[in-house]
């Protein structure tokens, strides 16, 4: 909703509810697995996480880079989310000292 209200240029009024629900679920959900296990800041998906609400953060500053930036996100998500299980829970630093999360997701 999001992406499609700034492809067609609706009103900042409009925008600024999903914008504030798509920041504030991001958060939520990271939220969530760190507190299953902190490892989520080691690991490739918590990684994305982060780059995720960057990204979508950036488009209160950069307002006139909001479809390319909101464009990125939704790329970078469809990636992730359909990225192997293996790549997405591999820690990437401290991995002899990090209790990964056995979840599965």
């Amino acid at each position: 909703m999001l992406l499609g209200g700034h492809v067609f240029a609706q009103p900042e009024a409009a925008l600024l509810p999903w914008a504030l629900a798509a920041v504030g679920t991001g958060l939520a959900l990271f939220a969530t697995d760190l507190h299953a296990s902190c490892a989520i800041l080691f690991e490739l998906r918590g990684a994305v996480v982060l780059l995720k609400l960057l990204l979508t953060a950036l488009v209160a500053a950069l307002p006139e880079y909001a479809v390319p930036l909101l464009g990125a996100v939704l790329m970078i998500g469809a990636w992730s989310s359909h990225m192997p299980g293996y790549l997405r829970h591999r820690l990437w630093l401290l991995d002899e000292r990090v209790q990964p999360d056995r979840r599965r997701g």
